[in-house]
């Protein structure tokens, strides 16, 4: 597995909260952020609406790139 290094801004007071929640459950904040980046996907693969904005959005963008690719 190959690691990617994101940047994420947050305000300081969610910063504070995040490193707080993070050391209650003895896990570096790095750790706290991939587990709430996990359950959001999680969420979102079982959102209907979601999905169906994500189906139009792949239509859209196949359209593109079959014109790209003429």
């Amino acid at each position: 597995m190959s690691i990617k290094v994101s940047t994420v801004r947050l305000d300081e007071g969610q910063a504070n909260e995040l490193a707080v929640v993070a050391r209650a459950d003895k896990m570096p904040v790095s750790e706290a952020v991939r587990e709430a980046i996990a359950k959001h996907i999680a969420e979102r693969r079982h959102d209907q609406e979601f999905k169906a904005r994500l189906k139009k959005r792949m239509e859209e963008d196949r359209e593109v790139l079959e014109r790209l690719a003429e």
